[in-house]
Formats: structure tokens, sequence, C-alpha cells
């Protein structure tokens, strides 16, 4: 027998998997921003044929998006720097000359 609780947490979650589908992975914010803001960029929407909520998405996907890149590149970086710190071979005594090495044959 089930108690109330989980039968509660089982509801929940239809609930909330059932509500989350309906907003096709979105979610809802809310911003405070000056009237005067929001009017001059619903314009802006307008004229690019989009709405506010459109133009917050795209910017803040763009955001993201530079973020992930800029996050790969630092990462990638730290790699390449731990590398050269971690791995390091003795080539043992230099035995050859620049001349040596352009000595045409």
């Amino acid at each position: 027998m089930r108690c109330k609780g989980e039968k509660k947490k089982r509801w929940e979650e239809r609930l909330t998997h059932h509500t989350a589908s309906l907003y096709y992975g979105y979610m809802n914010i809310t911003l405070s921003l000056d009237e005067k803001i929001v009017k001059e960029v619903r314009k802006i929407a307008v004229g690019r044929g989009t709405t506010l909520t459109g133009l917050v998405r795209e910017f803040l996907e763009k955001l993201a998006a530079e973020s992930a890149v800029t996050g790969r590149r630092r990462r990638a970086l730290e790699a390449l720097e731990r590398s050269f710190r971690e791995f390091h071979a003795e080539m043992g005594k230099k035995t050859w000359t620049r001349a040596d090495l352009y000595e045409r044959r």
C-alpha cells in the first residue's frame, strides 16, 4: 500500500511533466524594465518582424552560445597548459649545430 506522500509526489511529477510539455521546453521569466525602454524595444521588434520576447530570447541564445565557445576555448587552453607542465621529456645533450641541420648533402 502506498502512503499519501507517495501518491502526491507521483501526481506532482505527472503535473510537472504535463505543464512542461505545454511550454515546449521554455521557461517563463519575469523582468523589471523601465516602461520607456519596453515601448521603444517593442517598436524595434515590430520593425524586425518579431516580438519583445523574441528579441530577448535571441539575445540570450547568442549570449549562451558565445559563453559555450569561450568555455570550450578556455578548457582547451587549460588542458594544453597542463600537458606542458606534466609531460616533458629529457632529450639528452645536444650533439649538433644549426649549421649541421642546414648542411646540404
